[in-house]
This record gives structure tokens, C-alpha cells and sequence, in this order.
């Protein structure tokens, strides 16, 4: 029998392979993207620019120099609209996908790899938890695109809604935040000419929400009538997202509600759709219905924040995960009351759950503030715009207050950079630049430290 190995990976970690398999992926995108086919203007784009594009789709952010709506062919668009589905699914999961097709065995070491994509604990159920996730995706993608293509017909011939529904669909379930509507409402626009449309606020929201909070909950949401229990994950990821949902849109709604250039001139209903829009789309996605760049400094501010926490693991999305900030928050509150274990939902949590919690925030943290001091003295910009760029990068959110197409070839490399560090993982990108650590034969004495 064949078995399936799409990379030489006996010497590679399973880190290792994810980190070359995505560069890989990111290389190839770019070459295609500076073929003058790939243009509008039938010039070959710089590739810095594609380099960018490319990384930015991989990486299911939505950052972009170029507008894609505007500047790339339809061929160009193909390109970036496969980039996001291998991005967001992530290419070992396609990889796996084509094995299946040609009924190959998977191997030991690619289920580590497998693994080690998903953020699972154990291999254990790893190819059905495969197949369940593709499934989900074809269905959550199917659905959205028929729902948008019936509205943007409304707008647009036949055959572009159609296209336009499969394309946004496939963008905002994978979190990445890219959209083609530069020709209609202008370069850069987003979704700004639907800030009141219940439809396209409430699918486009739907389909960044499911993406967002990983396959391991959308698989124990489906099988929930079968089992009537739920794992401490999924209940941590859903209560988290609910709450930053619902957080997110009250700060928005109360910062803006006065704002003449965001919210003021809406109706009531329209508020509430803006509101409860921009507190979704920095759950890593970055489509946007009101002008960012319009909102308070405080609102900007939030929205960094939340970009930042970004989505749940296992998802498409970015950030230091909903399951990371919930361990950090239970870690708060277990130090206040004096108690020794963390809590949640009646469960102690693992020491090392929470050092790698601790560990992750703590690096995030680090790479962001080191971006936006390089990009403060290469940009020539005001340092919340850039803080908000690094983030977004970071949080492979996409959304942006105008910094993107202005900036300088090292604060492209520099965002890129970002871009994919925040979709492979800080922890993953650390294990596969560093040697495999034996195991410490030996403790040093106990000391203590006054704190606080």
C-alpha cells in the first residue's frame, strides 16, 4: 500500500513542517500573484506587493497594499480565494483531504502533524475529526454563499452575485476578511454600503463566528443531541465568545452612539446591526460596515483589544485565543480569592495549561510592542494606527485604519512577518526554531521573591 507523504518530513517536528508547508504555500501564491495575468493593468505586480497579498490570504488575515477588488483579474482572484481555503483549513488538512481521495493511509508521523494543526490534545480520532471538518466547511460555505448570491442579485447580474456569494463566503468562513467590492462602493470600502442590511450584516457575522470558534465546538454543537454533553473546551470557548459578542457591541454602541461621522446618523436598528458587526469582525475576520478610521480613539482602542484575545483555537482565526484569556481571567480571580487551582466550570486546570497561557500572552505581547516600536520609526504615522496595523497583523484580523497601503517596504516585511507568526502560532513558530529540549534530570532549590 502507498503511503501518502507529501513533504520529506522524517528529519522535520511536526512545527517545523507547518512552518515550511505555510511558507511554501506562500511562496507559490506570490509567484502567481506577479504574473501579469493576475493584473488588471496586465503589468507584473512588484513582489513585495504579491509577497504580501499572498501572505496576508494564507494567513487569513485581509491586510492588503493592493485593493483586491480593483486591482487583481479574475484569475488573481482565484488565486487568493484558494489561498484563503488552504489557509484557513490549513494545507495539511487539504493535504489529507486529496489522501482520502485516493484512499492513501495516513501515516504516524503526519497525524502528529495533524495534530499539531488542530491544537488537539491526542491523535486520537484525528482523521475523523479531518473529514468532520471539511464537511462543516462545504456545508457553512454552501450556505452562506446561496444566502448572499439571493441578496447581492438584488445589486449585481446573476453570475456576479453568484460568484461574489462564493467568494465572500469562503473569505468570511475562513476568517480572512478580503472582499471585491472596490469597483462598486470604492477602493478599500469593505462592506461599508450594507451597514444597514439585516441579511448581509447577519450572514456575513454567522459564517465569521462559526469559523471563528473552532471545528472541535462546531463538531460537539452538532453532536450535542446525540451525546447532551459538551467538553470544558466548548463550553469555555462559547461562553467567552458570547460574552466578548455581547461586550463588544454594548462598548461600541455607547462610544459611537454620538459619533455624526459613525453611528449618529443611522436609525436605531441600523446602531445596533453596526455595532454588533464591528464587535464580530475583530473575532480575527476584518470585513467592516462603518469607517474605521471615523472611530473614536477610545473605539479603536477597544477593538485592538479584542483583536488581540482574536478567536478560539483549532479555528481560523488568530489572536491569543478565547481558551487563553479565559485561563488568564480564571487565574485572576483564583489569586483574589486565595485559592490554589484554577476553575472552570467545576474543572481544575493543569499547571502547565496555565504556564502555556501565561507563556503565550506574554510573548504575543512582546512581539506586538517590539512591531509597533520598528513600524513607529519607519512609519511615518500616529502610533495607535500603527499599534492598531500590528494587531491586526497579529490577530490575522484584516481590519485597518488606512496604514496598510502607505507603508514602507520594511513595514510590508515587517507586517508580514506578523501576519504569519499570528497564524501559525507563537508557540509553534518558537518550537520549530528552537532544538528538541531533553528532559531536566535535576531541580534547583525553592526561592522565593516579594511581588506587587
Amino acid at each position: 500500500m502507498v503511503v501518502f507523504n507529501p513533504l520529506p518530513m522524517r528529519r522535520f517536528t511536526p512545527p517545523r513542517v507547518l512552518a515550511l508547508g505555510f511558507a511554501g504555500i506562500i511562496l507559490i501564491g506570490a509567484f502567481l500573484l506577479t504574473l501579469p495575468a493576475a493584473s488588471e493593468s496586465g503589468d507584473a505586480t512588484s513582489f513585495l506587493d504579491a509577497l504580501f497579498t499572498a501572505v496576508s490570504a494564507t494567513c487569513v488575515t485581509g491586510l492588503v497594499t493592493l485593493d483586491t477588488g480593483t486591482h487583481w483579474t479574475l484569475f488573481g482572484e482565484i488565486v487568493i480565494i484558494l489561498l484563503i481555503q488552504i489557509g484557513g483549513l490549513g494545507f495539511m488538512t487539504m493535504a489529507t483531504l486529496v489522501a482520502l481521495i485516493f484512499r492513501r493511509r495516513i501515516s504516524f508521523k503526519e497525524r502528529l502533524i495533524l495534530q499539531e494543526s488542530l491544537n488537539q490534545a491526542s491523535m486520537e480520532g484525528i482523521v475523523r475529526l479531518i473529514r468532520n471538518v471539511l464537511m462543516y466547511a462545504l456545508v457553512v460555505e454552501g450556505v452562506g454563499a446561496v444566502l448572499l448570491s439571493i441578496r447581492f442579485a438584488y445589486d449585481m447580474p446573476v453570475g456576479q452575485a453568484i460568484y461574489y456569494g462564493i467568494w465572500h463566503a469562503v473569505s468570511m468562513f475562513n476568517n480572512a476578511g478580503f472582499d471585491l467590492f472596490g469597483p462598486i462602493s470604492g477602493p478599500f470600502s469593505s462592506f461599508t454600503s450594507y451597514v444597514s442590511d439585516p441579511l448581509v450584516t447577519f450572514v456575513l457575522t454567522s459564517l465569521i463566528i462559526i469559523g471563528g470558534i473552532g471545528f472541535i465546538v462546531i463538531a460537539d454543537v452538532v453532536e450535542y443531541g446525540q451525546r447532551r454533553k459538551m467538553s470544558l473546551h466548548s463550553k469555555v470557548v462559547l461562553t467567552m465568545t458570547a460574552s466578548l459578542l455581547a461586550i463588544g457591541t454594548i462598548v461600541i454602541f455607547v462610544f459611537e452612539f454620538t459619533n455624526p461621522r459613525t453611528l449618529q446618523p443611522l436609525d436605531w436598528g441600523a446602531k445596533l446591526l453596526a455595532s454588533f458587526f464591528q464587535s464580530v469582525a475583530p473575532r480575527t475576520a476584518g470585513p467592516n460596515t462603518l469607517d474605521l478610521t471615523a472611530l473614536r480613539q477610545a473605539t479603536q482602542f477597544f477593538i485592538v483589544i479584542l483583536m488581540f484575545i482574536g478567536a478560539s483555537p483549532g479555528s481560523t482565526g488568530g489572536g491569543i485565543k478565547t481558551t487563553t484569556f479565559s485561563i488568564l481571567i480564571g487565574a485572576v480571580l483564583a489569586m483574589i480569592r486565595g485559592k490554589d487551582d484554577v476553575t472552570l466550570f467545576r474543572f481544575r486546570l493543569a499547571q502547565d495549561r496555565i504556564y502555556k497561557a501565561v507563556t503565550l500572552t506574554i510573548f504575543a505581547m512582546f512581539l506586538v510592542v517590539f512591531a509597533t516600536m520598528v513600524l513607529s520609526t519607519t512609519e511615518d504615522a500616529h502610533f495607535l494606527k500603527i499599534l492598531f496595523e500590528v494587531t491586526s497583523a497579529f490577530g490575522t484580523v484584516g481590519l485597518s485604519l488606512g496604514l496598510t497601503p502607505e507603508l514602507t517596504p520594511i513595514g510590508k516585511v515587517i507586517i508580514s512577518f506578523m501576519m504569519f507568526i499570528g497564524r501559525l502560532g507563537p508557540l509553534t513558530l518558537a518550537y520549530a526554531l528552537t532544538p528538541k529540549q531533553e528532559k531536566e534530570l535535576y531541580k534547583y532549590p525553592e526561592g522565593k521573591i516579594v511581588i506587587g
